[in-house]
């Protein structure tokens, strides 16, 4: 694909847009918002038909400007870790911690580091949204953003301590 960098924002923009549109005209059938070509494209740069069908019905909560850092994240990590290869695996939603596991006191953490590692290599199913609104609970509760939170669990690398000193002091 030519321009496959330069650019990639737009493209996402549109088709974010497109789902925008058709979520809004009563289309809520995430395999029939896109064409065989614009889910290549979202391939492309790591990203899946069904996460901006999230956003698309979230969208009174979730911006634009969310949904582009979050899937500009996964996007690097997808270029840089995962070399553009798409991981075979996906996570099953009944393994994640519990929605009322804490780590040091803080509920949803267990959870949301979960979440963030999938999220990172692709491997959410269809049933489960990274920024959902119990996501979105904890951020705003910590003063984090979904985008920032990403990229602190990439950077720690499997340390759990490190996200959760990013979490206690904001860095």
């Amino acid at each position: 694909m030519k321009n496959e960098n330069y650019g990639w924002q737009q493209r996402f923009r549109e088709l974010y847009d497109k789902a925008l549109v058709k979520y809004g005209n009563e289309n809520r059938k995430v395999e029939t918002m896109f064409t065989t070509r614009e889910v290549g494209v979202l391939r492309a740069f790591g990203a899946k038909p069904m996460e901006l069908y999230d956003y698309a019905e979230d969208s009174s909560d979730l911006d634009w400007e969310t949904a582009l850092l979050i899937t500009a994240v996964r996007r690097d990590y997808f270029l840089h870790e995962q070399n553009s290869t798409w991981s075979e695996k996906i996570i099953k939603v009944d393994a994640l911690p519990p929605k009322d596991a804490q780590l040091e006191g803080i509920a949803w953490l267990p959870r949301i580091i979960e979440k963030a590692k999938a999220r990172l290599r692709g491997e959410m199913p269809d049933d489960l949204m990274y920024g959902c609104g119990g996501d979105r609970k904890f951020f705003r509760a910590h003063d984090i953003h979904p985008a920032d939170f990403l990229r602190h669990v990439w950077a720690a690398k499997g340390k759990q301590e490190k996200i959760l000193s990013f979490v206690k002091n904001g860095r």
